[in-house]
């Protein structure tokens, strides 16, 4: 893969002729398997929505596609195709108002937008929901209510933390009796590559895991859950059904998973050099997911490590991508009780399908150059 080029030597002198992209939890590179399916789809030019012969047929690929989505994450429940995973959280927490919604304070932007919910679960230093102290759930929500939504991410997009979502499962089912407790998880980062958690309704998003952008998943236990609004997708969602991204989508989940093992390793050996070389691993004692890492240099901001890094040829980031281009201190970071200088020091390294042995290599002298 053509990564393009720059004229700058690394540590032992040699020259970097091509850029390492380490920003997998913006987006990864589509997979060839799902570029290719893509181009079947738009060959396939009819509206599944048309009673024809050819929107028939164009009809069974787009519900092949959903059976394929649907097994490849072992879910035996609705899938509802969506824009994406910010499309799927809208639609899985619309007309919220009517629900009591509570969100841990580390959520993404997005589903603390579509949430529209003042009732954050604080997080520890490790970024974790303390799942020991069961009164955050009896008390979050008001008895009066018949109905309540408990919001949380599978893996942390900014830091890689994952909330123990197998527990808090458990114990929101401790306090079913009587008051029905709906639980909604964001696996943005998690779906593909970890088990799905137990959980009523689960947002996916297809080009965080080599799939195309534009196209996501609702995946949902029972669709009295939803808000029907008309249109496609049974009645939860308007517009032309996108056949070519739901095959290309089918296609990444179905390609080899062996990456992942290496880059579990890779993470590991990354995190070993940081420590090593005066860095800190944001949230280093939590369970993280193996593609995303924090890490904090002391005394260089952010800002500066980017610069440096991108010059050299590295492509990583600081924050989510929805918010990294601003100047707002990441409200991840300061839920988990990092000071505003701190966490102005911490950049995000991600990793993917396409991540080598030779870019983690190169990213860690890079590190010890800077550190």
């Amino acid at each position: 893969m053509d990564r393009g080029y720059i004229g700058l030597c690394n540590r032992n002198g040699s020259v970097l002729t091509t850029r390492i992209y380490l920003d997998h939890a913006a987006t990864t590179p589509i997979r060839p398997e799902a570029a290719a399916a893509v181009i079947d789809g738009m060959a396939r030019w009819a509206n599944p929505s048309s009673p024809h012969a050819e929107g028939r047929a164009a009809r069974r690929a787009l519900e092949d596609a959903r059976a394929r989505i649907a097994t490849a994450l072992g879910w035996d429940g609705e899938v509802i195709l969506t824009g994406g995973a910010s499309e799927a959280l809208a639609i899985a927490l619309r007309g919220a108002g009517r629900y009591e919604t509570v969100v841990s304070a580390v959520e993404h932007d997005a589903v603390l937008r579509a949430a529209e919910s003042d009732i954050r679960l604080p997080v520890g230093r490790g970024g974790l929901v303390d799942t020991d102290d069961r009164s955050w759930l009896l008390n979050a929500f008001d008895p009066r209510e018949a109905t309540q939504r408990f919001t949380i991410q599978s893996a942390n997009s900014e830091t890689g933390v994952l909330q123990p979502l197998d527990r808090i499962d458990a114990l929101r089912r401790e306090a079913w009796v009587g008051r029905p407790i709906t639980l909604v998880a964001d696996c943005s980062q998690s779906a593909g590559k970890l088990p799905l958690p137990p959980a009523d309704l689960i947002i996916v998003s297809a080009h965080k895991l080599g799939g195309p952008p534009g196209i996501g998943a609702l995946l949902v236990r029972d669709l009295a859950l939803l808000r029907p609004t008309g249109g496609q997708e049974q009645g939860y969602r308007g517009g032309t059904e996108n056949l070519p991204a739901a095959l290309g989508f089918a296609a990444a989940l179905e390609a080899p998973g062996d990456w992942f093992a290496r880059v579990t390793t890779l993470r590991t050996e990354l995190d070993r050099i940081v420590r090593a070389h005066g860095g800190e691993v944001i949230a280093d004692a939590s369970p993280r997911i193996p593609t995303i890492a924090a890490y904090r240099l002391p005394g260089r901001s952010a800002a500066a490590q980017l610069m440096r890094l991108d010059s050299a040829g590295f492509a990583v980031s600081a924050g989510s991508a929805c918010s990294s281009g601003t100047l707002k201190t990441s409200h991840v970071l300061t839920a988990m009780g990092i000071d505003a200088k701190a966490a102005s020091e911490v950049i995000r390294v991600s990793f993917g399908w396409t991540t080598t042995t030779e870019d983690v290599e190169r990213f860690a002298e890079a590190w010890k150059a800077m550190a």
